[in-house]
C-alpha cells in the first residue's frame, strides 16, 4: 500500500477521555474512531490487525480440530428464560422487542444458542466429542465503558464450544484447549499468566484466565514466583500467615476500652500503642448477603475477598452494609462493630481466629475490646476469606506470592452439564442409556487483544506491534527532494511485495521528521529509510521499531537483509 493513498488519519490531539495508552495510541494512529460511549469503528489499519489476529486464532482452532460456525447475534428470549439468565443479567443485557411485541436480546454469549442446536442434531455417543467455534460480535450494556477497546458494549469475541459424552473427556477436551490457547497467546508475542479464575455468570466448575500482563489492566493477578501457582485476586487462595508476636499466647481475661475517635485500624493500633500492629487486631465488616446479615472478620492487617465470601455463602454477590444497616444490625456504628455479643451469623478467616488476645470492636460506640479470642468469646464458622497480596505465603509450596496486574484476554471454563441439564441436551450412550451432554466453552476478547497487545507493546513514540499482529511487516521510508530515493524505494516495495511481504511505502511529500515520527507512531516492525546521501554510497538504513539503533544494510541487499530482520523477529 502506499501511504500517499492509505486511509490513516492520524491525530495530535485526542479526546480528553482517552487516558490508557491504548485507547491513546489506537485514535492518534488513525486505528479506530469512537462512534458512542463504549461503541468503536476499526479503519483499515484496525481492521488489517484484527484479520491477523483472526487468522491466527482460525489456524490454532482448526489445527485443534475445532470446526467453525456462525451464530446469530440478534436472540429470541425464550433461550435465556429456558436458563434463568433473562433476569440473571440484569440490565447488562440489551434487550429488543420487534414491531410485534416478541422479546429479543443482543446476544452477550451463546451458550445457550448452540446448546439449542446440539440438543436438535446430537442424538448419540456416537457423534461426540464435538468443539464448534465462532468469531462474532457480542453486545453488553456496560454500565462504564473504558479503555477504548479493553470494555465495550460492542466487541469481538471468540467463544468456543466442547460437547463430551463425560466428565472426563470434557476434561480432556479443556486441557487439549488450554494447550491451544497457549499456542494462541505465544504467537500474539505475548507475556501472560494463566491464572485460576471465578466462573462468573458463565457458570461451570474449573475456570482458568489467560491474562496478558500490563501495568494498565483492570484486573489483579497473584503469582508465585518458585512454582506455577497463579489465580485472579478474586479466587486466590494464601497460604497461612505468620501469627503475630504476642504479649502472651495465654488468654487474658477480657477487657472494653474507651477509644474515642479509633475507628479505622491505624487509628486503633494508635490509640493502644506500644508494640501493637494491625495484625494484633481484628477487622470486622458486616455485608448484605441476599436476605442474611453476615460478620466477615479478617485479621486486621488483611482484607476479604468479597468473591470468596460470595461463593462461601452460596450467594451471586455480597454488598458491604450501609451505615443505617450497620447501626440497625448491631447498634452501633461502623468502626467500632465486632464480634463479641453479636447475634448474627459469624465467618472468619483462619488467620483472624488465630490471634489470641486480639483488640476488636466492643459493638458499643466508642469501645472496643482486648483480649478477645475465639472460642470463647465469639463463635464463627471459619473459612479462608481474605485476599491475597503480595508476600503473602503460596499456598502450593514454601514461596511468596506476588501481585501483578492484567488484562482478561481468553477465559476457559468445564461448564459439566450446567446448560444441557437445564435446556435438556442430551444423548444415548453405548447402553441406550439417555444421558446429559457434558461441556466446555472457551472464549477470546478479540478485539480486546488489539488493545491488550499494545498495553504492553508501545513506548512515548507509539505503537511497537509484534510482527505477526503488525497491519504492515515493513514500511519504506524515502527521503530527500531527488527522485533517485523514491525511484529506489518504490523498486524494493516491488519486489518485497512479490515475495509476500507486506509493505507500506511512504511516498508522501513530507520531511524526513514528519515520516519517521509517524512511522514509529504507526508501530510498523522494521523500517527501510532509502536517501541520496546513502544511495551514492550504495546503501539504505534498516531499523527495527523494537531497537534503538539502525544499521547500514547494501542497496542490493536491502529485500535480503528485510527478509532476514523480520524472521529474527518471529515472521
Amino acid at each position: 500500500m502506499r501511504y500517499s493513498r492509505a486511509f490513516v488519519p492520524t491525530l495530535k490531539e485526542v479526546p480528553k477521555e482517552a487516558t490508557m495508552p491504548s485507547h491513546v495510541l489506537m485514535l492518534r494512529a488513525g486505528y479506530a474512531r469512537m462512534v458512542g460511549a463504549g461503541i468503536y469503528e476499526l479503519l483499515p489499519l484496525g481492521t488489517r490487525v484484527l484479520h491477523k489476529i483472526e487468522q491466527i486464532i482460525r489456524e490454532e482452532m482448526d489445527g485443534a480440530g475445532a470446526q467453525e460456525l456462525l451464530m446469530p447475534t440478534f436472540v429470541p428470549s425464550a433461550y435465556f428464560k429456558e436458563t434463568g439468565r433473562w433476569e440473571a443479567y440484569g440490565p447488562t443485557l440489551l434487550r429488543i422487542k420487534d414491531r410485534k411485541g416478541g422479546e429479543y436480546h443482543l446476544a452477550p454469549t451463546h451458550e445457550e444458542i448452540v446448546t439449542d442446536l446440539v440438543r436438535r442434531e446430537i442424538k448419540s455417543y456416537r457423534q461426540l466429542p464435538l468443539n464448534l467455534y465462532q468469531i462474532q460480535l457480542k453486545y453488553r450494556d456496560e454500565p462504564r465503558p473504558r479503555g477504548g477497546l479493553l470494555r465495550c458494549r460492542e466487541f469481538i469475541m471468540k467463544d468456543a464450544y466442547s460437547f463430551d459424552v463425560s466428565e472426563e473427556a470434557a476434561l480432556e477436551s479443556y486441557a487439549h484447549m488450554r494447550a491451544t490457547y497457549h499456542r494462541i497467546f505465544k504467537r500474539f508475542g505475548l507475556d501472560y499468566r494463566v491464572v485460576e479464575a471465578d466462573s462468573g455468570a458463565i457458570g461451570g466448575k474449573l475456570s482458568a484466565e489467560f491474562q496478558v500482563l500490563a501495568q494498565t489492566g483492570e484486573d489483579w493477578i497473584v503469582a508465585c514466583g518458585a512454582c506455577d501457582y497463579a489465580a485472579n485476586v478474586e479466587v486466590a487462595q494464601a497460604g497461612r500467615a505468620k501469627p503475630p508476636t504476642t504479649f502472651s499466647s495465654e488468654a487474658a481475661p477480657l477487657e472494653k476500652v474507651e477509644t474515642p475517635d479509633a475507628r479505622s485500624i491505624d487509628e486503633v493500633v494508635s490509640f493502644f500503642g506500644g508494640e501493637t500492629t494491625a495484625a494484633h487486631t481484628l477487622k470486622s465488616l458486616l455485608y448484605v448477603a441476599g436476605e442474611e446479615v453476615v460478620l466477615a472478620i479478617v485479621r486486621g492487617d488483611h482484607e476479604v475477598n468479597e468473591i470468596g465470601l460470595a461463593r462461601h455463602l452460596g450467594v451471586e454477590e455480597v454488598l458491604l452494609a450501609a451505615d443505617g444497616a450497620v447501626k440497625e444490625a448491631t447498634g452501633t456504628e461502623i468502626g467500632f462493630v465486632g464480634p463479641v455479643g453479636f447475634g448474627g451469623r459469624i465467618v472468619a478467616d483462619p488467620d483472624a481466629v488465630a490471634v489470641p488476645n486480639a483488640i476488636a470492636g466492643a459493638g458499643e460506640t466508642p469501645y472496643h475490646y482486648r483480649n478477645v479470642n475465639h472460642g470463647r468469646d465469639f463463635e464463627a464458622g471459619v473459612v479462608s476469606i481474605r485476599q491475597a497480596a503480595s508476600g503473602d505465603p503460596c499456598p502450593n509450596c514454601d514461596g511468596a506470592l506476588e501481585v501483578y496486574r492484567g488484562i482478561e484476554g481468553g477465559h476457559i471454563f468445564v461448564l459439566g452439564t450446567h446448560y444441557t441439564d437445564k435446556m435438556n441436551a442430551s444423548f444415548l450412550d453405548e447402553e441406550g442409556s439417555s444421558r446429559s451432554i457434558v461441556m466446555g466453552c472457551y472464549g477470546i476478547g478479540v478485539t480486546r487483544l488489539i488493545a491488550a497487545i499494545i498495553e504492553q507493546h508501545h513506548d512515548e513514540q507509539g505503537i511497537r506491534w509484534p510482527v505477526n499482529v503488525a497491519p504492515y511487516q515493513v514500511i519504506i521510508t524515502p527521503i530527500g527532494k531527488d527522485e533517485a530515493p523514491l525511484a529506489r524505494a518504490t523498486e524494493l516495495y516491488d519486489s518485497l511485495r512479490a515475495e509476500g511481504v507486506e509493505v507500506l511505502l511512504d511516498d508522501r511529500p513530507e520531511r524526513p521528521g514528519v515520516k519517521f515520527k509517524d512511522a514509529d507512531l504507526l508501530g510498523i516492525p522494521v523500517r527501510i529509510t532509502i536517501g541520496s546521501r546513502g544511495l551514492k554510497q550504495g546503501t539504505v538504513e534498516l531499523k527495527k521499531r523494537t531497537d534503538s539503533e539502525s544499521q547500514d544494510v547494501p542497496m542490493d541487499g536491502a529485500a535480503a537483509a528485510t527478509r532476514a530482520a523480520l524472521a529474527e523477529l518471529g515472521a
